[in-house]
């Protein structure tokens, strides 16, 4: 009996720490927050781009991108198969829910430390800013001559030859 009070306790504090912001729970799937750190309902999880060791971006429905920090690093992450976010209340969110590794020697969960939603700006920046892509860089077009854009002197003085000899 107390196991079962144990285990009721624990889901409705996780269900708790992962409530929805203001606006009920559409507001965090369309990505609407106060202030709170976000959540990805797994089902819209399409994919994911690797960072770094501890860094990843989880594309979601809706084209919306998050930022997914883990807690520790996890070594031989670019070369793993696959993997997976276990969270039991159908939400990933940080601090509650983990991610697990497949293809890998150290394959054990590892917790999520924080995830931000990105705008298009910040999804850009973090793959530059992990050399993912490179910047976009403005090229000054050479100059051309352009026919008929001759400059006329205004300086009267530069136009009279016979005013100072």
């Amino acid at each position: 009996m107390l196991y079962k009070q144990i285990i009721i306790g624990t889901i409705s504090s996780v269900l708790l720490a992962c409530a929805s912001t203001e606006g009920g729970p559409d507001a965090v799937e369309s990505g609407v927050t106060s202030g709170r750190p976000d959540c990805i309902f797994q089902s819209s999880i399409r994919g994911y781009s690797v960072l770094n060791d501890s860094n990843l971006i989880v594309e979601a429905s809706g084209r919306r991108n998050y930022h997914v920090v883990l807690r520790r690093r996890a070594h031989g992450i670019r070369s793993s198969r696959r993997i997976s976010f276990d969270s039991p209340t159908g939400r990933v969110c940080a601090s509650f829910s983990e991610v697990i590794f497949y293809g890998q020697s150290d394959n054990g969960p590892i917790r999520v430390a924080s995830i931000r939603e990105l705008s298009p700006e910040d999804h850009e920046d973090l793959l530059i800013q992990y050399g993912k892509k490179e910047p976009e860089i403005e090229r000054t077009p050479v100059p051309r001559e352009v026919k008929g854009a001759e400059v006329e002197e205004l300086d009267p003085a530069a136009n009279d030859d016979s005013s100072g000899d």
